[in-house]
């Protein structure tokens, strides 16, 4: 192991108490000032089945940003993506939402996230399957805010994605290209892959029914709006999208973390099957295949997106072997042709949905 990793890993533990005990008194000094300001909710998406729902959000002083306009030069990008990580939080705020007549509570933590559990009381009418509008209000203060919220009750199987390098072009496998695109970029100017939004809508699509897509990205909650922005913008189905809280834990890697949001939302869906789609250059067909390994039959496919060389390519093709032996196909797409070749091979897409995708993916290498 590298000397200066051997040291940082020795001290590490001294640090983070360190770090523990003056963000706790910063804290101590500035949240009481903070609550006694004006506040705002920013609620997340909620999402469960018809018995239970669980709605996050957070608690902070009010940021000035203007919507989003193709045009924006790029230091407006740039300030508006510093007001998001600069965000000011809110600790010790109870929060009330009733979802339909359903009411729950929490109270925002040191970081200003609050969480509220919706479950119909005993003998009472469990939520229906769909979209829902949960309505929230910081207790003694006048005013709500709306929120999302998805409840699953019936489906023919998930999905759950990636966001960067596998819905929205990041160049995560190249630090000045990502930061660059990732600091200066807003909801208007990100690009998604060609077809994604057309391969996705496919998926999710199921006659009437709905089948439901879970988000889970390495970024920061404060990059939520301009995500869904995104996603709303690009006509990408919308659902519930899992990130990290600002700090040290997004330097600790995001493996377990994306495993332990996948885990959860295995556990809460335990009859549903799903489809799983990620990119090559993080570390998404190493945990995909670990889901297959530890979930045998519920995962009906699993499509990365082919961006890195070939020494990366040659890992991922190792793991395909080995899920295949689980009964699953691991496909290493180009595009999301390839993926939604595939999809519709299995019974996942119809003929016709892949010819929306073969349309899309063709119309944005014209332009």
């Amino acid at each position: 192991m590298n000397p200066a990793k051997t040291v940082l890993k020795a001290i590490q533990p001294a640090l983070e108490r360190g770090l523990t005990a003056l963000d706790h008194a910063v804290s101590g000094y500035v949240q009481p000032r903070r609550a006694r300001g004006k506040l705002i909710l920013q609620p997340y998406v909620g999402w469960g089945t018809p018995q239970a729902v669980e709605l996050t959000g957070r608690v902070l002083l009010p940021r000035t940003l203007a919507p989003a306009k193709k045009g924006d030069p790029r230091w407006r990008n740039f300030r508006n993506i510093l007001r998001r990580l600069l965000s000011r939080e809110v600790s010790g705020v109870r929060v009330t939402g009733r979802l339909g007549s359903v009411v729950a509570s929490g109270v925002s933590d040191a970081d200003g996230y609050f969480t509220l559990n919706f479950t119909p009381a005993e003998g009472g009418d469990p939520f229906a399957g769909g979209w829902h509008e949960a309505h929230l209000a910081i207790e003694g203060r006048d005013g709500t805010t709306r929120a999302r919220v998805q409840v699953v009750a019936e489906a023919r199987f998930g999905v759950i994605s990636d966001l960067d390098d596998t819905v929205v072009q990041s160049d995560v496998t190249s630090l000045p290209r990502m930061l660059a695109t990732s600091l200066t970029g807003n909801a208007r100017t990100r690009l998604p892959f060609p077809g994604v939004g057309a391969l996705y809508r496919a998926l999710t699509r199921d006659g009437e029914a709905r089948n439901p897509i879970f988000y889970v990205s390495s970024s920061p909650w404060n990059f939520f709006d301009l995500l869904w922005q995104f996603l709303d913008y690009r006509r990408i189905p919308l659902g519930p999208i899992f990130l990290r809280n600002w700090g040290f834990d997004l330097l600790a890697g995001h493996g377990g973390y994306k495993h332990g949001v996948i885990e959860r939302i295995f556990t809460r869906f335990p009859s549903l099957k799903f489809v799983l789609v990620g990119d090559s250059g993080e570390k998404d067909p190493e945990i995909y295949a670990e889901v297959v390994r530890r979930h045998p039959g519920r995962v009906l496919a699993v499509y990365i997106r082919d961006v890195t060389e070939a020494t990366r390519d040659e890992g991922v093709l190792k793991l395909r072997e080995e899920v295949r032996k689980a009964g699953v196909d691991l496909v290493l797409a180009a595009d999301s042709l390839n993926a939604a070749s595939h999809a519709m091979a299995a019974g996942l897409i119809t003929s016709g949905e892949f010819r929306s995708v073969l349309t899309s993916v063709a119309r944005s290498y014209e332009t």
